[in-house]
């Protein structure tokens, strides 16, 4: 599965960088979240349980920032192993570009999933996918939006 979109966000780029290198605030965005750890300077421990059809799979992984830019991309990097799920693997480039007293954040989501939660069709898991990643961008730019002053009625 892959995904290209784009978020007008009303702060400037540093801040929406600072965020987007925030534990708390990628936690409070990813939809599903449990836990968010940093490990190292490029390494996050996560678990994340996924509503998928009927059933709501937990995803324990890493998350890695690769292509370190700052403060104008990077690559992040996910792997979750479900205990009874499988595999799922994913992430994102993300470019950061100023836009006036904005930012627009632009992004290429790429997933796969491997073992038995591919059974579950192909249909089914990019629509999840699809919905977990447009769901963390808007919540990310509401979150960082609304937490910089003198900017309502900027994002779009």
């Amino acid at each position: 599965m892959n995904l290209t979109g784009e978020e007008w966000i009303a702060a400037p780029r540093h801040e929406v960088w600072d965020a987007l290198n925030d534990a708390d605030v990628l936690k409070a965005c990813i939809p599903g979240c449990e836990q968010l750890d940093w490990v190292s300077d490029t390494e996050l421990e996560a678990t994340l349980a996924v509503k998928l059809g009927l059933i709501k799979p937990r995803f324990s992984g890493a998350i890695y920032l690769s292509n370190l830019n700052p403060p104008f991309s990077y690559t992040i990097s996910c792997e979750g192993k479900g205990s009874i799920a499988g595999i799922a693997r994913g992430g994102a480039d993300v470019t950061l570009l100023d836009e006036g007293a904005r930012t627009r954040l632009v992004y290429e989501v790429h997933a796969d999933v491997g073992g038995k939660i591919a059974k579950y069709g192909s249909s089914l898991i990019s629509s999840t996918a699809r919905r977990i990643s447009t769901r963390f961008f808007e919540r990310f730019n509401e979150t960082v939006s609304a937490a910089t002053p003198g900017t309502e009625g900027l994002s779009q």
